[in-house]
C-alpha cells in the first residue's frame, strides 16, 4: 500500500499481517479523495477506525491541516505510528489508542472531515454518527464519509445528519453525511 498523491505520494506504508484489519483499496481511496477534493485543503480531518492509517495520511498528504487517528488496536496503533513516522507526519497527527466512543470525547475541536470505516458487522455506524452528533464535533459544512459493504444500508438520517450522497466501487459503497443545508443537492 502506498500514498497515492500529494505531498507523500509513492511512500509505502506498513500493512498487517493476517484479515483482522480491512485496509481501504487505492481505488476506493482515490474514490474517497476525488469526492473530498474541494473540502481537504486545511481540513481537520478524523480516520476513526485507522487500522494502517492510509487514509488520514492520504488526507495529510493532499492538504489537509491535522489528522486524528483513533483505533483500539495495539497492533493497528503500532502500525499507524510507524506509518505517520514514515511519512514525516508526527507534528500534524494526533494518535488515540481507545474505542471510538472513547477516541471521540478526546477530540476538543470541531472537525470537517470524519472517515468512519469500521469492521463490517460491528453495528459501530449509528452509535460513531450519534456520538459525532451528540457532542456537536462536526463543523458546519463538514462531511462524513461512512464506508461500509454496498449491500449494506445506513440511515437517511441520524439526529441533525443527514445522507446526502452514495457512491457504490464493487463491493464498497461511500455514505456521506453532513447537516442539511441549502447548497446540497440530494444525489441519493
Amino acid at each position: 500500500m502506498r500514498i497515492i498523491t500529494g505531498e507523500y505520494r509513492g511512500r509505502r506504508l506498513e500493512t498487517p499481517y493476517g484479515n483482522d484489519v480491512r485496509p481501504t483499496g487505492d481505488k476506493v481511496r482515490e474514490s474517497v479523495f476525488n469526492l473530498l477534493m474541494y473540502d481537504i485543503d486545511g481540513a481537520v480531518f478524523c480516520d476513526l477506525f485507522a487500522g494502517t492509517g492510509a487514509i488520514g495520511l492520504e488526507a495529510l498528504s493532499r492538504g489537509a491541516e491535522k489528522a486524528y487517528f483513533c483505533d483500539a488496536s495495539r497492533d493497528s496503533i503500532r502500525i499507524i505510528k510507524t506509518n505517520i513516522e514514515k511519512c514525516g507526519a508526527s507534528e500534524r497527527s494526533r494518535v488515540f489508542a481507545c474505542d471510538y466512543l472513547s477516541a471521540l470525547r478526546r477530540i476538543k475541536e470541531k472537525v470537517d472531515i470524519f472517515y468512519i470505516d469500521p469492521p463490517y458487522n460491528s453495528g459501530f455506524y449509528v452509535p460513531a454518527l450519534e456520538e459525532i452528533d451528540s457532542l456537536d464535533l462536526l463543523s458546519e459544512k463538514g462531511i462524513i464519509v461512512a464506508e461500509h459493504r454496498a449491500g449494506e444500508s445506513l440511515p437517511d438520517l441520524s439526529g441533525r445528519l443527514k445522507a446526502f450522497k452514495e457512491k457504490k466501487y464493487g463491493h464498497t459503497k461511500l455514505t456521506l453525511y453532513g447537516y442539511a443545508r441549502d447548497d446540497q443537492k440530494d444525489n441519493m
